[in-house]
C-alpha cells in the first residue's frame, strides 16, 4: 500500500478509535497509533511530526473522506478556469464543500465567490477518488465532485482567493493546479457532458 494511503488509513482508525473508546487503555493504543500516522506522514511531506499530529488531533467523530465540488463551465467553446494563489495553478472553480451545503451548492456558491458568476448545477458529472488519479499527496482521503453549471448571471471578478479568471480551450489549458485538477478529470468530465453518458464514478 502507498505509504500515503497507509497513513490516511492509520489516522481514520485511530480517529474513530478515539471517538467511541471508553478504555483509557484503549484509547492510549488509539493516540500511539495517532502518533505513528501522522510519523509516516511526516516522513512522506518532509514536515514536522508534531505538526502533522496537531492536524490530525483537530479531527474529530467517525473518521470519512472530505468532499471537494467543483464546476464545469462551458462558454463558446471554452472552460472557465481560476488561478490559485497558493501554487499559481489554474483549476475548475471549486473548493470543499460546507456542512449545510449540498454539493452541487457547494459548486454554486464558490463559483459566485470565485468568478463572481451566478451558475446552476444541472448535471454531476463524476465522483473521483482523489487517491487514485495522480494529484500531489495530501495528508487527508478525498472525493472530487464534478458538476456541469450553467451561467445565470454576473459577471466576472477576480476575489480575494484567486489570482485570475479566463476561459481556455480545452486543447490549450495553462497549467493545472494538479492538486486540485488533473488532466483526465478535464478531458473526462467534458466528454460525459458532450456525450451525455453516465457519470464517471471510482
Amino acid at each position: 500500500m502507498d505509504p500515503i494511503a497507509l497513513a490516511q488509513k492509520l489516522q481514520a482508525l485511530a480517529q474513530s478509535g478515539l471517538t467511541f473508546s471508553q478504555d483509557q487503555f484503549d484509547i492510549e493504543r488509539y493516540e500511539q497509533l495517532r502518533a505513528l500516522a501522522a510519523q509516516l506522514m511526516a516522513e512522506q511531506f518532509s514536515a514536522d511530526p508534531l505538526q502533522v499530529q496537531s492536524s490530525f488531533s483537530q479531527q474529530q467523530g467517525y473518521a470519512t473522506p472530505k468532499i471537494d465540488s467543483r464546476a464545469l463551465i462551458v462558454r463558446d467553446g471554452k472552460l472557465l478556469m481560476v488561478r490559485e494563489m497558493d501554487d499559481g495553478g489554474w483549476c475548475l472553480p471549486g473548493g470543499w464543500v460546507d456542512v449545510g451545503d449540498a454539493p452541487r451548492q457547494a459548486a454554486e456558491r464558490e463559483v459566485l465567490e470565485e468568478t463572481g458568476l451566478q451558475v446552476r448545477a444541472t448535471r454531476l458529472l463524476g465522483v473521483w477518488d482523489r487517491n487514485q488519479h495522480g494529484h500531489p499527496p495530501h495528508p487527508f482521503h478525498i472525493y472530487k465532485l464534478i458538476f456541469l453549471c450553467e451561467e445565470l448571471g454576473g459577471e466576472l471578478a477576480i476575489s480575494h482567493e484567486s489570482l485570475d479568471i479566463g476561459f481556455f480551450a480545452a486543447d490549450d489549458l495553462p497549467p493545472l493546479s494538479l492538486t486540485r485538477i488533473v488532466p483526465l478529470q478535464i478531458e473526462t468530465s467534458l466528454r460525459i457532458a458532450r456525450e451525455g453518458s453516465e457519470p464517471w464514478c471510482d
